[in-house]
């Protein structure tokens, strides 16, 4: 039970809970504060690129918390899926920090020290890696909940640096719903253990085909329904388009990239493993089907950059769920290419939305313009992951889709053809979309007559150095790596998708015996 590598799990917990007490000692001191915070995101980075390849070679990796038995104390495993998921969100965080550094003081409203950025944000972001890394190796229940109450407390903090009005309402309604699932998830734990006598994932995969059916589906829906109002899925999602804009263009991104995700990797973790009858896969491909749509109706009605990137996060949350719904080894495995794919776009086209705002004043593409030629360097940062979002060949947006869809019409069932065309659609309007901001952005006439001053500066506004456009580039460059190593990488997920699917492998690695699954 206990895995070779198995002393490195924690330190993706540890490294970033240490580093978070050590930046808040060291307010003030902005330097230290970015050392520490770049050094435990490194160190994260390769202690997750180790157990990936263990996970990948050896199998999953497992860390008996204190030396307790599976059914006595807390467990972290750390599988295929888990690793990808670390490796990628703190990749992102990693960018974020950086060009948070780079970007200054200015975006989050304090200019008063001219220091970069405020005391409070090095340990906000990194309690919030190690929340968001908690969920991911969780092996019960109640150590997932306790991830997401980690990452909700440093994530409120974020929301509302600056502590303007308009950040503290978006907070306040981020809270509440972040409650309201928590309250769900909380019930649905108590109601799982008098059910099940355990929240040890491995073990309700063994006990929960000895339960009532009925019984079964009451804990499937709760839990579907509390992880679904976090993955922002329709109907659960009118919260999001109103609480991400308004936050720093640093904390937007990582939240644009992370948060729902989080949602998106519990419903996975949970829907194979406790419940592999699917018992809703037809709830669940509607589900898509209306959060594709709706969110991507939404998206083509808005001026606003950050409002039109909001509505489109939600729409591609639908292509995720898609390929769980559909509970084969090609969708899921599409669906955990497609997580990787979308959680780098989504923070680096929130991060490029940071420097439109800073060459054009605003992120308002009816109050900008003509920026391709102010800022050909930003037009270029926009266009290659708005392409990359729209589905366009050869990009990685495009190979997810291409996956998903095969998997859909290999189905062959009415549904899922529905759902098939439904995303066809979606990815045509999510072009339109991209489109129309791009033609009045950055082609139309600028209403506000800005003449640029060469590539970096946006003529009335603020100049953009390296310390943004470094972070900034070196991830638009990760999402193309994406595509350039698309191969392997949809080889490691179809791995995970079928061991997923399996559930041996992840019980016998925790329990330490085959069981009857």
């Amino acid at each position: 039970m206990i895995s070779q590598y198995s002393w490195v799990i924690p330190l993706l917990v540890v490294l970033p809970l240490i580093g978070a007490g050590l930046t808040l000692a060291a307010a003030g001191r902005t330097v230290v504060q970015r050392v520490v915070s770049l050094s435990v995101l490194t160190a994260m980075l390769v202690c997750a690129g180790v157990l990936l390849w263990a996970a990948d070679t050896i199998g999953p990796q497992v860390m008996l918390v204190g030396g307790w038995m599976p059914w006595e104390g807390v467990v972290l495993v750390v599988d295929r899926l888990a690793a990808l998921m670390v490796i990628v969100s703190t990749t992102v965080t990693m960018g974020v920090l950086t060009y948070s550094i780079g970007q200054g003081a200015s975006s989050f409203d304090d200019e008063s020290d001219g220091h970069s950025p405020l005391p409070v944000f090095h340990p906000s972001i990194l309690v919030l890696a190690a929340g968001v890394t908690t969920t991911f190796i969780s092996g019960d229940l109640f150590h997932l909940y306790v991830g997401f109450e980690m990452l909700l407390a440093a994530s409120f903090v974020l929301l509302t640096l600056g502590g303007t009005a308009e950040r503290v309402r978006a907070g306040t309604t981020y809270v509440l719903v972040s409650l309201l699932s928590s309250s769900i998830f909380l019930a649905a734990i108590g109601t799982v253990y008098a059910a099940a006598g355990t929240v040890n994932l491995a073990l309700l995969a063994e006990r929960l085909g000895e339960i009532e059916p009925s019984t079964v589906t009451q804990l499937q829906l709760l839990l579907l329904i509390g992880f679904a109002v976090k993955a922002a899925i329709f109907p659960m999602s009118g919260w999001l388009p109103d609480s991400y804009p308004t936050a720093p263009a640093p904390v937007t991104a990582v939240f644009a990239g992370l948060l729902t995700k989080v949602g998106v990797y519990a419903i996975i973790r949970t829907q194979t493993l406790l419940f592999p009858g699917n018992r809703f896969d037809d709830l669940l491909l509607w589900a898509a089907l209306l959060t594709m749509v709706v969110g991507i109706l939404g998206a083509i009605v808005q001026n606003d950059i950050k409002r039109m990137l909001s509505f489109t996060l939600v729409s591609h949350i639908g292509y995720m769920l898609f390929g769980i719904a559909l509970g084969s080894a090609a969708g899921l495995g599409a669906a955990i290419f497609y997580v990787i794919h979308h959680i780098l776009i989504q923070t680096t086209l929130f991060l490029v939305t940071g420097l439109v705002e800073r060459v054009g004043g605003s992120s308002d593409a009816s109050k900008l313009g003509d920026l391709a030629r102010i800022s050909p360097v930003v037009g270029v940062l926009f266009f290659v992951p708005a392409m990359n979002l729209a589905g366009i060949p050869p990009f990685s947006g495009f190979l997810g889709k291409v996956g998903l869809i095969q998997a859909g019409v290999q189905e062959d069932t009415w549904l899922a053809w529905v759902v098939v065309a439904g995303a066809v659609l979606t990815s045509l309007l999510t072009l339109y979309a991209i489109a129309r901001v791009w033609a009045r952005a950055f082609w139309s006439e600028n209403p506000a007559g800005i003449t640029g001053r060469g590539p970096w500066r946006g003529g009335h506004h603020e100049a953009l150095g390296w310390g943004v456009l470094g972070p900034t580039t070196a991830i638009v460059v990760v999402t193309v790596a994406i595509t350039v190593v698309a191969g392997p990488l949809y080889d490691v997920t179809t791995r995970a998708a079928v061991d997923l699917l399996s559930r041996e492998p992840y019980v016998t690695s925790v329990l330490g015996r085959g069981v009857d699954l």
